[in-house]
């Protein structure tokens, strides 16, 4: 009945996503489109540490290589397909080759995590000091603490730029088609090993699994998920600058994850959502200072609802599907 009924929510998402634009004013459009780019980074860190166990501290690393890729690839070789590619394939071999160091290199859960952190400090610190005329790839100048303006957008076959409605179709089809194709994934041989080393990485090892292997690949995945993202990103705005890679961006991934729900997948996008839009909402007034209020509402899961929002309600919604099989049951049995 679950899988049913997440099945038929994905479905009415989907096709909700691809009429909605027709609905929306321009700028509700904008706004959407944000939440809906940022649930998709939610949801690769949501594979990375709530299914694979890999504690990533640096996710906004590979979010922002994929923005920068594009934005580099678009415009020295036009905003196409290869361009997406490119802004896939950056984070994606950059994820691989870090984490190859780590898990071959049997580094603690701990380290990883600040490993990671600081792989993106060094990333900000890095593109932010490239603001003069010499750093360049190809035609693209990197722009610095000002960052890249002006950034092409996707076009269709045609040559025509995708509009912000199409940019939003776009965001809710790559997100919904992620948490098909991560559950899929994860019903698989490879997939069960993910989540059988999260159990008890020991015991995966000792009944032969390769552990750093699948750590590899589920890192790696992730990366590429996040990248992808930070396509949308550069595609929405049309902008990318080094605070992509912040630690307050990295510090936000974190809270999403755990206030939806880590080992969820659509958990941490409920808990991107809801916070993204409490922070513009908050961010309208003077009274309370939003960073405060992000605080205390991560204290208030970690120590009363430790679990996240959609396990919650998974719990609180159970005993009515158990009322409803209760009769069939009996009937059965009669």
């Amino acid at each position: 009945m679950a899988r049913l009924l997440q099945s038929g929510g994905l479905i009415a998402v989907l096709a909700l996503g691809m009429v909605m634009p027709g609905w929306l004013e321009l700028f509700t459009i904008y706004e959407i489109t944000i939440y809906l780019i940022m649930a998709v980074l939610a949801l690769s860190l949501a594979f990375i540490w709530g299914k694979g166990g890999i504690m990533c501290l640096g996710q906004a690393a590979f979010f922002g290589l994929g923005a920068y890729a594009w934005a580099v690839a678009a415009i020295n070789f036009g905003p196409g397909l290869p361009a997406i590619a490119i802004a896939i394939a950056v984070p994606a071999l950059f994820a691989a080759v870090l984490g190859y160091f780590m898990f071959y290199g049997r580094i603690n859960d701990i380290y990883i995590g600040v490993i990671t952190l600081a792989v993106t400090l060094i990333l900000f610190n890095l593109i932010n000091s490239t603001s003069g005329p010499q750093y360049r790839i190809g035609s693209a100048l990197l722009g610095g603490f000002n960052g890249m303006t002006s950034v092409p957008t996707l076009t269709w076959p045609g040559g025509t730029p995708l509009g912000p409605a199409d940019i939003f179709r776009l965001t809710v089809a790559v997100l919904v088609t992620s948490i098909v194709a991560i559950s899929l994934y994860l019903k698989t041989t490879p997939g069960k090993v993910v989540i059988a080393v999260r159990e008890n990485e020991y015991r995966a090892e000792l009944l032969g699994y390769h552990v750093a292997r699948s750590k590899l690949v589920t890192f790696t995945l992730g990366g590429a998920l996040a990248g992808l993202g930070g396509c949308l990103f550069a595609n929405w705005g049309a902008f990318v600058s080094p605070t992509i890679f912040s630690l307050v961006q990295s510090a936000q991934i974190i809270i999403w994850v755990i206030v939806g729900g880590r080992g969820t997948l659509v958990g941490p996008i409920l808990g991107c959502i809801a916070l993204q839009w409490a922070t513009t909402k908050l961010g309208t007034q003077q009274v309370v200072q939003v960073n405060l209020v992000l605080g205390v509402v991560l204290a208030f899961f970690v120590l009363v609802v430790p679990q996240g929002i959609q396990p919650m309600i998974t719990k609180a919604l159970r005993p009515l599907f158990r009322r409803e099989t209760k009769p069939a049951t009996k009937e059965r049995l009669t």
